[in-house]
Order: structure tokens, then C-alpha cells, then sequence
């Protein structure tokens, strides 16, 4: 899962230094991470997966995860793009994701994009042995509604190994002292999605692209991390 993590870090990082504003679509990072993914050795882990048909997830703006690649979507200057990438590789998976700024973006993006990834590392904090999953999520909860921001209940983190979703869900809002107690050996992806806004979101016609219900901006950010005897390891940098 490690040397997995690795291939993604790396692919994320070159998309992110890919994006051009008012030139590049969002099509054209799917086609470089499935070449680079598939150059390193491993396939795109959600390519397929539930007939999704790319290998990113791209979603602009107001979209808050599982978005499509498109050839027509071009990412415009003032845009904040989230982009997840899950790799496979002998017999395991990792998930990463990010959100990038297209330009220069507006002090409310980019606060917004800063808090989400504070939130996610508040959260790895407390992905800790002898912790439960609760202290986890009222972790990202709490840093990002400081803020004034809506944390999405519908969507959530997972387990992830073998399989690309894996129990247990891992919410981003809860109470501290809940859940399942956190074990060496456990695999995890921690992925708070915040809304500018309300935490309302709803799905468009194509069935797999969620927004956000008042159409406000929305961030994303995701590690795989592992729970060791010492404390964890992230897995995907």
C-alpha cells in the first residue's frame, strides 16, 4: 500500500503542476494520471469501479466529490478544481485526493481550501492506537465549523486494503469517545469534504457528481494512512 501511495502522491502532484488555467480540461488530467498509473505499474483504482468511467475524479467549483472528466469542462481561472485518485497495485489500494487552485483564486477560496486541509490533518492526529474513530471525526468537525463552515454527513471516509472501500465509514462530524477503537494494522482514508456554506448537497443527473445544495464552493482533501504501533503513517505522500 505504501509503494501504492507513493505512485499516487506523485501523480497528484503532477496534475496539480499540469493545470493551466483557460487551457486545460479536466479530461486532459484523467488521460495523464491514467498514464502515469499505468506507467509506474499499477491500474486506476475507479476506473470501472461501479462503471465510473475515469480514472481521476475532477469536480469543480460547487462539486464536491465524483466528478467526470470532460473534454467540454476547460478549468478557468478563480476555479478551485478537487481531484481524487485511487491506485492499485499487487492486490492493494491507495486514496489520495486534493483541491488546486486554478490562478490566482479569491481569499475566500483560498481560506476555505486551507481549512479543509488543516481539518484532514487535525482528523490523521487523532487516527492514533487506543483512540476511537469518533475522536477522528470530531476532530475535522470542530476545526472546520470553527470556521464557519458545513461538514457533509452523507459522504464519508473508509477502510481501505484490499478493496477500495473497506469498513469502517469514517464521518467527517461525530462525537469524541465513539466507535470503533483504532488498532495497529488498521488502514484508513480520511477525507473531510467541506462546504463553503451549508452542508447540504444533492446529485446531478449523471449519478455520480455531488453539489453542494446552495451551490457555494466546496474543498476536499484525502490521505491513506496506516495505524501503527507508534501512532500512524500516511501512506500517500
Amino acid at each position: 500500500m505504501r509503494v501504492a501511495g507513493r505512485i499516487v502522491a506523485r501523480v497528484l502532484k503532477a496534475l496539480e503542476e499540469a493545470v493551466i488555467p483557460d487551457k486545460t480540461t479536466t479530461l486532459d488530467l484523467d488521460n495523464l494520471a491514467e498514464a502515469m498509473v499505468r506507467e509506474a505499474g499499477g491500474r486506476p483504482s475507479f476506473k470501472g469501479y461501479r462503471d465510473f468511467p475515469a480514472s481521476i475524479c475532477a469536480s469543480v467549483n460547487d462539486e464536491v466529490v465524483h466528478g467526470i472528466p470532460s473534454s467540454r469542462r476547460i478549468l478557468k481561472t478563480g476555479d478551485i478544481v478537487g481531484i481524487d485518485l485511487g491506485v492499485y497495485l499487487n492486490g492493494f489500494h491507495a486514496d489520495a485526493a486534493i483541491s488546486v487552485a486554478v490562478g490566482e483564486i479569491s481569499p475566500e477560496a483560498q481560506k476555505l481550501m486551507r481549512v479543509t486541509r488543516e481539518s484532514l490533518y487535525k482528523g490523521l492526529e487523532m487516527a492514533r492506537p487506543g483512540n476511537r474513530l469518533g475522536d477522528v471525526s470530531h476532530a475535522i468537525q470542530r476545526h472546520a465549523e470553527k470556521h464557519g463552515y458545513g461538514v457533509v454527513r452523507e459522504l464519508v471516509g473508509h477502510g481501505v486494503g484490499r478493496e477500495l472501500h473497506e469498513d469502517p465509514q469514517i464521518p467527517n462530524y461525530g462525537k469524541a469517545g465513539r466507535g470503533p477503537r483504532l488498532e495497529p494494522g488498521m488502514t484508513l482514508a480520511i477525507e473531510p469534504m467541506i462546504n463553503m456554506g451549508s452542508p447540504h448537497i444533492e446529485v446531478t443527473p449523471d449519478q455520480w457528481t455531488y453539489v453542494t445544495k446552495d451551490r457555494r464552493l466546496s474543498a476536499h482533501f484525502e490521505h491513506t494512512v496506516a495505524i501503527t504501533d507508534k501512532g500512524n503513517s500516511i501512506l500517500t505522500i
